[in-house]
């Protein structure tokens, strides 16, 4: 199999959704520097990420929606209508210089790892996993749909059978919306309880062909460790997809303010590890959610060197300790705080192991019933 394919863009490097926004932080071009610092990135490894056209994302988004994110980006603001009917102009999904071409991007990049996976192999496209785009409507930092999109790319360049994993702290609340009830799709979502955007619930089937794991705060190692290996792998391999799709968010860390769940970084390695031994022939890994730029850009390029196989060293050298010693995360006072020195000179966290509590494991064997669980997805 050829080498991974890394699809990344200078857009993300100075692009903001504002002074406070939980996304005004450097995560995908942390990720590109420090790769490139590991001499990971060679360029016969990476793609610049083209800009999808309007016409091309109107194979999931509405032609009405997709005009109106333009013209807010173009007007640099919206109407009252505009942002009642579509989610442009919110506190959540504001008003910036880049927000058509920035997830315009993100969704180019995805269209194009469907075509580029026709015939197998492995991408990381570390900008994508904004799962919570509907169709007409921006959510939850997310003006695009790129997973959905992704998926319809593979799926016309040949993939039938395409199993969908999320890892993401949130719900695949978009994500579900568009494949609930698809048969050719396997959906998981392991997410913390009780956390916006409160759907997403055990018995949440979405038609058959979702596997929905509310978790409780505090969710460690051993636990993710037992999700894995009780419920993601054993339904993967029931369901044998051609194709797997990870959104690989990383604000499920004990380090991201946006969770309540306490893994390590390894806890995300350990999932993309699993996934690449189970030997489907397309693996598309996207990013997603995280919100402090050192957790997110020591995790995300972990990610990187586990599709490569490389070997993560016990201190980082120089060159890459200047790119984590660089990053700014300005807060507000109350929420100050100085970063640890490991933050700066390590890429793997200490495990955070600990006990597989009752309600984990009580939920895991539900759904491990699941016809879906079995491979099993109706009509």
């Amino acid at each position: 199999m050829s080498l991974p394919l890394f699809l990344g863009s200078e857009i993300y490097r100075g692009s903001s959704y504002g002074d406070w926004h939980p996304l005004r932080v450097p995560r995908v071009s942390t990720v590109m520097d420090l790769a490139r610092a590991m001499g990971w990135l060679p360029a016969a490894q990476y793609l610049t990420s083209p800009r999808a056209k309007p016409q091309a994302l109107t194979i999931w988004h509405t032609p009405d929606y997709v005009a109106a994110l333009e013209r807010a980006e173009a007007d640099q603001a919206v109407s009252e209508a505009v942002r009642a009917r579509h989610g442009l102009g919110t506190v959540a999904n504001p008003i910036y210089t880049e927000m058509f071409r920035r997830p315009a991007t993100a969704a180019g990049a995805s269209l194009l790892a469907g075509e580029l996976l026709a015939q197998g192999g492995m991408i990381y496209h570390p900008g994508g996993g904004t799962h919570h785009g509907f169709p007409d409507r921006a959510g939850g930092f997310c003006y695009l749909n790129d997973p959905v999109l992704a998926i319809l790319s593979l799926r016309r360049a040949g993939a039938a059978r395409i199993a969908y994993v999320d890892i993401d702290a949130h719900h695949m609340d978009g994500v579900q919306h568009g494949l609930a009830g698809d048969p050719q799709s396997l959906l998981i979502s392991v997410h913390e309880e009780k956390r916006w955007p409160f759907t997403g619930t055990l018995d949440d089937d979405g038609g058959g062909n979702c596997l929905n794991l509310p978790v409780p705060r505090g969710l460690n190692d051993t636990e993710m460790a037992a999700i894995r290996d009780r419920l993601i792998l054993p339904a993967l391999a029931a369901f044998a997809p051609d194709a797997i799709v990870l959104q690989c968010g990383a604000d499920a860390v004990t380090e991201d303010p946006l969770s309540r769940l306490t893994l390590s970084n390894n806890a995300h390695w350990d999932v993309v590890r699993g996934l690449m031994a189970l030997g489907c022939p397309r693996l598309l890994v996207l990013g997603g959610g995280g919100y402090n730029p050192w957790s997110v850009g020591r995790l995300w390029t972990g990610v990187w060197a586990t599709l490569n196989g490389h070997e993560i060293p016990d201190r980082l050298p120089d060159t890459a300790e200047g790119v984590l010693r660089s990053l700014r995360w300005e807060r507000p006072p109350q929420a100050g705080r100085i970063p640890p020195e490991h933050w700066f000179t390590t890429l793997r966290d200490a495990r955070r192991p600990g006990q597989l509590r009752t309600e984990v494991a009580d939920r895991l064997a539900l759904l491990a019933q699941r016809p879906a669980a079995r491979g099993i997805i109706p009509e």
